[in-house]
């Protein structure tokens, strides 16, 4: 606590602004673009990848949170201040740090794939700088922070040869997305069946189980929408700066749909039940691996034409 009463001194309307912005990079939106940047237009291999670091990574994050069940910093301190604007994303309790842990499993599974030193510096930089916001803004402790930087860089070390070695190895992709599908069923036990004491905190409870529930979708979307492009879709991710610029900004519109859209509907047929965001996450993947993917040749076509005309 005693180093963020330090940064609260120090604290500026400037300085409040910046990392108030700079926190948004780990934010769940941002995860979803980059991934889908690298999954639609760079490099399918890469946007798998990306989504494996940040699936598993979110489920031992959340794992962790309800284990530990550590209060945020100015719960424990009721003398400490908060930067307000951060308080409505600073939910769940507060070991371990998700925005951190999103944060660097993004940016840092980039800069381990990618070569362009411009873009590993940049990545690098937001390693540092999200984090950072995070113990600023007064919402996570450093050992909040060390612990999902901690668990970050595993991953991105961890996953790294596996993926970029044996991703031709259907066999073992396979075993890798199974796997992941595993732990969030593991994770999803643990929150209904746990005996939890009776003085957690209700909200922070729903929260992850809603979560345990968004992750087996996520995850069990991974390994269907892996199946069926390995058998049918086998997309490709070339294409002109036009072309990826269509697919992916069209491609937007519908999966914001899903994921927005399809909540009151969903809730009407499940009632209360976090059954709906699973199946809601699921038709996200689902969309987004298989479904989507199908227009890539439409957009090449297009694009390649009127270049040729112009």
């Amino acid at each position: 606590m005693e180093f963020l009463k330090l940064l609260e001194s120090i604290r500026t309307p400037l300085l409040d602004s910046f990392f108030s912005t700079i926190t948004h990079l780990g934010e769940e939106t941002f995860f979803i673009v980059f991934g889908l940047v690298f999954f639609w237009c760079i490099n399918k291999k890469e946007g798998y990848y990306l989504l494996s670091v940040g699936f598993i990574g979110t489920i031992l994050n959340q794992f962790l949170k309800l284990l530990f069940r550590i209060p945020r910093p100015w719960v424990k301190d009721k003398n400490f201040t908060i930067v307000e604007s951060a308080r409505a994303e600073a939910t769940g309790y507060s070991f371990p740090s998700g925005h951190t842990q999103s944060s660097v499993g993004v940016f840092g599974a980039i800069a381990r794939w990618e070569k362009n030193k411009i873009i590993r510096i940049i990545c690098i930089l937001l390693i540092v700088l999200v984090p950072l916001s995070r113990l600023y803004l007064g919402v996570h402790t450093p050992l909040d922070v060390g612990v999902s930087l901690g668990i970050a860089l595993v991953l991105i070390f961890g996953l790294y040869p596996l993926i970029h070695k044996f991703f031709d190895n259907k066999k073992a992709m396979r075993i890798l997305f199974a796997s992941m599908v595993g732990l969030s069923l593991i994770y999803l036990a643990f929150v209904l069946l746990y005996n939890f004491p009776a003085d957690v905190d209700k909200d922070n409870l729903e929260h992850g189980i809603k979560n345990a529930y968004k992750m087996l979708g996520c995850t069990l979307g991974v390994l269907i929408g892996f199946e069926i492009d390995t058998r049918f879709t086998n997309f490709k991710t070339d294409g002109n700066f036009l072309c990826q610029v269509l697919k992916f900004v069209i491609g937007l519109i519908p999966l914001l749909v899903i994921k927005e859209g399809l909540k009151i509907p969903l809730k009407m047929i499940f009632g209360a039940s976090f059954v709906a965001d699973g199946i809601r996450y699921f038709l996200l993947v689902i969309f987004a691996a298989c479904v989507w993917p199908l227009t890539f040749n439409f957009f090449k076509k297009i694009t390649d034409r009127k270049k040729t005309e112009v």
